[in-house]
């Protein structure tokens, strides 16, 4: 006689998380709102990068959720240029979820414009979660080695589009540019990959043009 076994099928991890992010993502559409989640490494310039974008708008109103472990040093930064922004700190979580981003959108009271999320530092968790974004922007640098889409591949799956940052030190450093690219196109056929720098402002506007082209 054959045992009986009883098998628990339990619910996807994701999916409490992703039910919110499209109902997020619905919301921010509905106000007009192109949302762009922000991944890269600690020290990839991801604030530093916002700031040359966020000038570069226009008439496009900028908004930021900054994410970090701890402090509110960006958050600070941002406001004092007059940029409408909040922070969320996850006090040890390694990325933003859906919920928590729920709940920012909800107080900056968003209409009309784009709104970047900057997630926390780190090139593995923030690429598994949904948040509610339109687009996911992974910034990279020369300075972190060209070997990192081998070893972090579905960050730059997952990218629509990607800034490799730091470019005005690329004399000075080893970075084996066509290994790079040929780990970005093996993993993402499509993501524009655009070549910028946070000291001397090269390619912004080029993320630019991609953005507008976005939203318009």
């Amino acid at each position: 006689m054959s045992e009986n076994k009883e098998i628990t099928i339990m619910q996807s991890v994701y999916a409490k998380n992703d039910e919110v992010a499209a109902q997020i993502n619905k919301e921010l559409t509905t106000k007009n709102i192109f949302a762009i989640n922000v991944m890269g490494a600690p020290g990839a310039g991801k604030t530093t990068s916002l700031i040359q974008i966020i000038k570069r708008l226009g008439e496009v109103t900028p908004y930021v959720i900054e994410g970090d472990i701890e402090a509110d040093f960006d958050t600070k930064t941002l406001q004092g240029l007059g940029v409408k922004a909040i922070q969320i700190n996850t006090g040890g979580a390694c990325h933003l979820d859906s919920p928590l981003i729920g709940n920012a959108v909800e107080e900056l009271k968003l209409s009309d414009g784009v709104l970047f999320i900057e997630n926390i530092g780190n090139l593995v968790c923030p690429a598994e979660f949904m948040i509610g974004e339109h687009a996911k922007m992974l910034i990279s640098t020369v300075t972190e080695g060209s070997d990192k889409p081998y070893k972090y591949p579905l960050a730059f799956e997952k990218a629509d589009i990607i800034l490799l940052n730091k470019c005005d030190l690329l004399p000075y450093i080893e970075f084996d540019e066509e290994f790079f690219m040929k780990g970005v196109r093996a993993l993402n056929k499509t993501a524009p990959v655009i070549k910028v720098s946070g000291k001397t402002e090269e390619g912004f506007d080029e993320v630019i043009t991609w953005i507008k082209g976005k939203i318009n």
